[in-house]
C-alpha cells in the first residue's frame, strides 16, 4: 500500500478562485477490485487483476486473502499487457488460488466488502477464521449474513451478537442450498452469498424477503462478474422470480480483468466543475457499466451541468448555476453525501429520497450530513428516508468526517464555495481514494492527471 502523506488534523479546504479546468485520472473501483479479488481467489486457476484500486479497503481484502493462503503477486509494468479488455499497462496483481486454511485472524477494518464477502469464503477454509475490525465495524449490520450462512451449513461463533467480532469454523466446504435473507440494510448481504456460491456443494438460491433492496447496481455488478468468471447465474432480470438469485455449483475460471475507474469517486471532481462553471474530464469513463456512479451523468446534468462521452473520456461542464433536485437515490446511496454538498449550494430546495439505509454505513450519514452542513449555516433536515436541503448562505468552520471518506470529500466540495471550511481528518479518504488532498489541489491548479494514477488509488 502506498505510504500516506502526513496531513494536518484540520485540513483547510481550498476555496476556488475561478473556474476549474482539469483532467482528473480517477483510480480504480473499490467495488470491482474487491469482487475481482474474491472471485480470483476462488477460481480453479490463476488470474490477473489489472489497474486495481490500492487503498485501505482493497489492502484489507488482499491481506485477508493472503492470510487464508491465497497467493497475490503485485507487479507494475509500463508496457502493454494483453487482456480480455484490451491492451493495458500499469499495476497488475496475479492471483494464485490455493487450499484455504486457518487458523488466522482477518482484520476487516471498517470495510463492508471485507466483513461481508469473506465470511462465506472462510466457510470453505480448513480451520478457524476469526474476524475483527475497527470499533465501528462492531455496529454495522452483519447478522443476516451470519444467519444465512448457518442455514447453509456453516458453524459460526459470534456469542449471539449477530455482529463482529466472530469466528467462522471452516470445514473445508459448505453444503449450500436455499436461503431467505433480508437485505434491506445492504445489498452486500446478497452479493456476499453469491460470490462464493459456485464453490458450495449445492450452489445457492438466495431469496430476498425484505421490504426494500438498496443499491441494486452493486448486485448486478456481482452477477456480471460471476458470469464473466464462468458461473451460471439465474436472476430476476433474466425472467425469474423477483428478488431471487440462483448460482449453480461449478469451477470458476481464472480471468484477466481490467478494473474500471471508480465513478463514485469521480463525484467531487465533477461537482467542482458544476459549482465553478468549469470543465473536468475523467479519462476511461466506460460507455457501459454496472457502477452506481454512472448515475452522476444524469443527476448532475439535472442540477445544472452538461456532459459528453468522448474518446478522451467523460467531459463534464458546469455553468456555475446549481439547481435543486428531488431524486430517489435508493440505487445509488453512496452518492448522497456529494449530492447533499452540492444541493447546499443550489438555488432551490432539494429532497434526497430512498436512503434510510445510509444510517448504517461507515457512519450514520444522514445525521452526519445534517449536523455538519447546519454547523456551517446550512438548513438540512432529516426525513424518514433521506434529507431535505434548503440552501442558505453558509460560513466557514470545522467539517467533521466521522472516519467516513465520503463525508471528507463532501466537505471539500462545500469548501470550494464557502471560505474557511476546515476538514477534520481528511486522511480518512485513504479508504477508497488515496492522495485525495493532492488530487484536489492539482485539479484546482488545472492538472490532476498525474496524481492518483490507476494503480495508485481508488463503491459496495
Amino acid at each position: 500500500m502506498t505510504e500516506t502523506r502526513a496531513l494536518p488534523a484540520l485540513w483547510p479546504a481550498p476555496l476556488a478562485d475561478g473556474t476549474v479546468h482539469a483532467t482528473v485520472t480517477v483510480p480504480g473501483s473499490k467495488s470491482v477490485t474487491n469482487r475481482a479479488l474474491v472471485l480470483a481467489a476462488l477460481a480453479a486457476e490463476p488470474g490477473w487483476v489489472r489497474r486495481p484500486l490500492r487503498s485501505r479497503d482493497s489492502q484489507l481484502m488482499s491481506d485477508a486473502l493472503r492470510a487464508l493462503g491465497v497467493g497475490i503477486e503485485e507487479t507494475v509494468s509500463s508496457s502493454s499487457a494483453s487482456s480480455t479488455n484490451g491492451a493495458v499497462g500499469g499495476e497488475a496483481w496475479r492471483i494464485i488460488p490455493a487450499a484455504l486454511h486457518g487458523p488466522t485472524t482477518v482484520d476487516v477494518g471498517n470495510a463492508g466488502t471485507v466483513m461481508r464477502f469473506l465470511p462465506p469464503v472462510a466457510t470453505l477454509a480448513d480451520g478457524d477464521i476469526r474476524f475483527d475490525g475497527d470499533p465501528r465495524s462492531y455496529e454495522r449490520p452483519l447478522g443476516q449474513v451470519i444467519s444465512a450462512l448457518r442455514t447453509l451449513g456453516a458453524r459460526i461463533d459470534d456469542d449471539g451478537r449477530g455482529a463482529l467480532p466472530m469466528t467462522v469454523q471452516g470445514g473445508g466446504a459448505l453444503e449450500g442450498g436455499t436461503v431467505e435473507i433480508d437485505a434491506s440494510n445492504s445489498s452486500q448481504f446478497v452479493s456476499a452469498l453469491l460470490l462464493s456460491a459456485p464453490r458450495f456443494n449445492q450452489g445457492v438460491e438466495v431469496r430476498h424477503v425484505g421490504a426494500t433492496l438498496p443499491s441494486m447496481p452493486h448486485i448486478r455488478m456481482t452477477v456480471e462478474m460471476l458470469r464473466a468468471a464462468g458461473a451460471q447465474v439465474d436472476t430476476p432480470e433474466a425472467g425469474g422470480e423477483k428478488n431471487v438469485w440462483r448460482v449453480s455449483p461449478g469451477a470458476l475460471l481464472g480471468r484477466d480483468m481490467v478494473v474500471e475507474p471508480d465513478l463514485s469517486n469521480a463525484q467531487p471532481f465533477l461537482a467542482a466543475a458544476l459549482i465553478t462553471g468549469g470543465t473536468v474530464t475523467v479519462p476511461d469513463w466506460p460507455r457501459r457499466t454496472t457502477q452506481p456512479g454512472d448515475a452522476l451523468r444524469r443527476i448532475f446534468t439535472e442540477m445544472g451541468g452538461s456532459c459528453e462521452l468522448t474518446d478522451a473520456g467523460l467531459v463534464f461542464t458546469g455553468t456555475g448555476k446549481i439547481h435543486g433536485i428531488d431524486v430517489d437515490l435508493s440505487e445509488v446511496g453512496e452518492l448522497t453525501p456529494g449530492i447533499a454538498a452540492v444541493a447546499a449550494l443550489a438555488d432551490s430546495e432539494s429532497v434526497l429520497r430512498g436512503v434510510a439505509h445510509l444510517r448504517l454505513h461507515e457512519t450514520d450519514r444522514l445525521a452526519a450530513l445534517t449536523e455538519e452542513i447546519n454547523a456551517l449555516g446550512g438548513d438540512v433536515t432529516e426525513t424518514a428516508d433521506g434529507l431535505r436541503i434548503r440552501p442558505r448562505r453558509m460560513h466557514g468552520g470545522v467539517f467533521h468526517t466521522y472516519d467516513d471518506h465520503r463525508m471528507a470529500t463532501a466537505g471539500a466540495v462545500i469548501g470550494l464555495a464557502v471560505e474557511g471550511v476546515q476538514i477534520e481528518n481528511v486522511a480518512t479518504t485513504a479508504k477508497t481514494l488515496p492522495d485525495f488532498p493532492q488530487m484536489w489541489t492539482d485539479m484546482l491548479a488545472g492538472d490532476a492527471g498525474g496524481s492518483g494514477t490507476p494503480g495508485a488509488g481508488a463503491g459496495a
